[in-house]
């Protein structure tokens, strides 16, 4: 049997990085401990960057819905796929997409989505923790109690 190489590896911070994130996880090939959340934000950009806001947030989800399904990884009250931070994400990273309109490569755009979105708890900002980790937020869209999204 002839052994069939490894794919190269994503390197963070590389210009190769959101690309070669965007088709492993549009193949459903990325593994789940890459499927972090700085993985999500930039699977994110890729789609915002390529298609008008509501195709891309519709390509996250379903995409994210396959690579789930390729994991194992069931919808609960308390885990898996979140309604209300998908659609809250895609809607800073477009916004973020839309301010940026310049040419840079994906690695200054990584940085600076990074830097303004990137913190794990971004969206506490927005929403109490409790209306966000609510099973009405993650089974459905929920506007922020806290203040709006841009």
């Amino acid at each position: 049997m002839i052994a069939t190489p490894a794919a190269d590896p994503i390197v963070p911070g590389s210009e190769e990085e959101v690309p070669r994130l965007a088709e492993a996880f549009e193949r459903a090939t990325l593994p789940k401990a890459e499927w972090t959340h700085r993985a999500h934000l930039l699977v994110g950009l890729w789609y915002a960057v390529r298609l008008p806001a509501g195709e891309a947030l519709d390509a996250v989800r379903h995409g994210i819905a396959r690579l789930n399904a390729v994991h194992g990884v069931v919808t609960t009250p308390t885990g898996g796929y979140h309604e209300t931070i998908t659609r809250a994400y895609m809607r800073l990273i477009c916004s973020f997409v839309a301010e940026e309109r310049g040419t840079s490569g994906w690695a200054d755009r990584v940085e600076r989505l990074l830097t303004r979105h990137g913190e794990r708890e971004h969206l506490l900002r927005y929403y109490s923790r409790d209306l966000l980790m609510s099973p009405a937020a993650r089974f459905g869209w929920v506007e922020p109690d806290l203040q709006p999204l841009p």
